[in-house]
C-alpha cells in the first residue's frame, strides 16, 4: 500500500483536446522511483507550482495544477511527470527570434537586444540544379531570384525557401519544436502581404507565436525614443516616417521608391562613362560604391568637383585598372539633388522637413529633434555631416537634429537597427502575451494580424 500519497493533475490544452495527467508523489523512503530521481522530481514540481504562462508555441494554451488528497489513485509513473514539467519549462524558456528581410540582406537571430543579429546574409537566393550545378543561362542575373523586391515580399516560394534555410539551419529550430517570431515590416505594407505573412509562419513553420512592428518604431527603440522621424535609405527605397509615441503617421509619412540599387545603377552609369573599355557586373560596382561613394560638404563643393577633383586608381580581380573619379560623389548627391537621378522631388532633408510641417504643431519639435538615420546606404562617407549642414540650412524655424546610438548598443547599429529594436520588442509583447497565438489564428484566420499587431 501506498502512504501520504496526492494527487496532480495537469490539464493541457492542445488544439482543442483536453488531456489530464495523473501522477502520484511517493515518500521518498519508497523503492519507486529510485531515490536519485527524487530531487529532480521534487524541484521539477516545485518549479511548476509558479505561475509561469506558457507560451503559444507549444499549443499548450493553459495549465492548471491541482493538489489534493487521494486514498485510492491510479499511478502514473513520475518520470512522465518530471518529463512534462521539464518539457513546460524548456518551452517557456525558448527564445523569440527576430527577422527582418530587406531586399538586400536579412538580418535573424533570436531576440538579444545588445547584440548584432546572428545571421545577416543576402536576400538574394540562386537557381541551382539538383545536382548543386548552375543551370545554363545566358547571364549570371537570370540565375538569381529576388524574394523582396523594394522592401516587400514578392516571391513567396523563394522566401520561404529563405527562411527555412534560416530558421532550421541558421538559427538551429527543430521542426515541431518551433517557437516565436517577431518580423519587421517595411512603411506601409500591404494588407495582403501582412495576411499572407501570418498565414505563412502558423501554416508553413507551425510557429508559436508572431507579433509585426513597422521598421520605423523599432529604428526608434533601438536608440531609446518612442517618439522621433525615421529616415530609411533602404537598398530598394527611402522611408520617411513620423512616429508619436510608438505609432507611425502614415497619412504623413513618405515612401521614395528609389534607394541604393538606383545609387549602384548611377555609380555603374557614371563610371561607363569615364572607361568605356571596362565592364563591370552589378556586384563588383556594388563592392566599388561600399569602398568609394562619398557625400561632398555642400551642392558647392560638389560642384567643384567637376573642375577639380583626386583621382582614385582601384584594381579589379581580373586585373584590369578603373579609375575612379567625379563618380563617387555623384552617388551621394543623388540623396540631396534627386534632379541627378532624373527626378522632380526635393532632397533628403527638404522631404524630412515637408512631411514634419504636415503633422499637428505641437509635434514637430519632438520629431524633428530626435531624427533617426538608418538603413546601410547612411553609412556612406561623409553623409551624416552633409545631412547636418543640410539641416542647419533649412527654411524650418526648427531645424532637425540626429539622434545619437547609445554606447552599449552594437557597432553599425544604423545597419540592423529595425532588427535590434525588434529584440527589445520581443522582450515586452511575448512575456506579456499580446502577440498573434495559435489560438488566435485559428479564430480569426489571417486578419488577426491587422487587430493585433500595430
Amino acid at each position: 500500500m501506498l502512504n501520504n500519497t496526492s494527487t496532480a493533475i495537469y490539464a493541457l490544452v492542445n488544439d482543442q483536446r483536453l488531456f489530464s495527467v495523473t501522477c502520484t508523489f511517493l515518500p521518498l523512503s519508497s523503492l519507486y522511483p529510485p531515490k536519485s530521481i527524487w530531487p529532480f522530481f521534487v524541484l521539477s514540481v516545485l518549479l511548476s507550482s509558479v505561475d509561469l504562462q506558457l507560451t503559444p508555441s507549444q499549443r499548450w494554451s493553459n495549465l492548471s495544477r491541482f493538489i489534493s488528497p487521494a486514498s485510492s489513485i491510479s499511478v502514473l509513473s513520475p518520470y512522465f511527470c518530471l518529463y512534462i514539467v521539464l518539457l513546460r519549462l524548456t518551452k517557456d524558456l525558448m527564445e523569440a527570434v527576430v527577422i527582418d528581410a530587406g531586399s538586400k540582406l536579412l538580418k535573424a537571430g533570436v531576440a538579444i537586444p545588445d547584440q548584432a543579429p546572428s545571421m545577416i546574409i543576402p536576400t538574394q537566393m540562386k537557381i541551382m540544379n539538383e545536382d548543386g550545378s548552375m543551370p545554363d543561362s545566358p547571364s549570371i542575373q537570370a540565375n538569381n531570384v529576388d524574394p523582396v523586391v523594394r522592401g516587400f515580399i514578392k516571391d513567396w516560394d523563394a522566401m520561404e525557401d529563405l527562411l527555412h534555410h534560416v530558421l532550421y539551419n541558421g538559427l538551429g529550430w527543430e521542426i515541431g519544436n518551433e517557437g516565436p517570431i517577431l518580423f519587421a515590416d517595411p512603411l506601409l505594407t500591404p494588407k495582403a502581404v501582412r495576411e499572407q505573412l501570418v498565414q505563412l509562419m502558423f501554416e508553413t513553420f507551425n510557429i508559436s507565436g508572431f507579433y509585426a512592428s513597422e521598421q520605423a518604431v523599432l529604428s526608434l527603440y533601438a536608440v531609446g525614443r518612442i517618439s522621433g522621424c525615421t529616415v530609411d535609405i533602404g537598398h530598394g527605397k527611402i522611408d520617411i516616417a513620423p512616429v508619436i509615441e510608438g505609432a507611425v503617421q502614415h497619412v504623413a509619412s513618405r515612401r521614395l521608391e528609389i534607394g541604393g540599387t538606383d545609387l549602384t545603377n548611377l555609380f555603374a552609369q557614371e563610371l561607363a562613362k569615364s572607361n568605356p573599355l571596362i565592364k563591370l557586373d552589378t556586384s563588383e560596382v556594388e563592392k566599388l560604391k561600399e569602398q568609394y561613394a562619398s557625400c561632398a560638404e555642400d551642392d558647392l563643393a560638389y560642384d567643384n568637383t567637376l573642375q577639380s577633383c583626386q583621382e582614385e586608381q582601384h584594381t579589379l580581380p581580373d586585373g584590369q585598372v578603373i579609375s575612379i573619379k567625379r563618380e563617387r560623389f555623384t552617388v551621394g548627391e543623388a540623396l540631396f539633388q534627386p534632379s541627378i537621378l532624373g527626378l522632380e522631388a526635393h532632397g533628403l532633408v527638404e522631404q524630412l522637413v515637408r512631411i514634419i510641417s504636415t503633422v499637428s504643431s505641437e509635434n514637430h519639435r519632438q520629431l524633428l529633434e530626435n531624427t533617426v538615420l538608418c538603413g546601410g546606404t547612411v553609412s556612406m562617407t561623409g553623409f551624416e555631416d552633409r545631412f547636418q549642414r543640410e539641416a542647419s540650412l533649412c527654411s524650418s524655424s526648427i531645424r532637425p537634429s540626429l539622434v545619437k546610438a547609445p554606447e552599449y548598443m552594437p557597432e553599425n547599429l544604423s545597419m540592423y537597427s529595425a532588427w535590434v529594436g525588434g529584440a527589445i520588442l520581443a522582450k515586452v509583447v511575448f512575456p506579456q502575451n499580446q502577440h498573434i497565438t495559435k489560438g488566435d489564428y485559428d479564430e480569426s484566420g489571417p486578419s488577426v494580424v491587422h487587430r493585433k499587431c500595430f
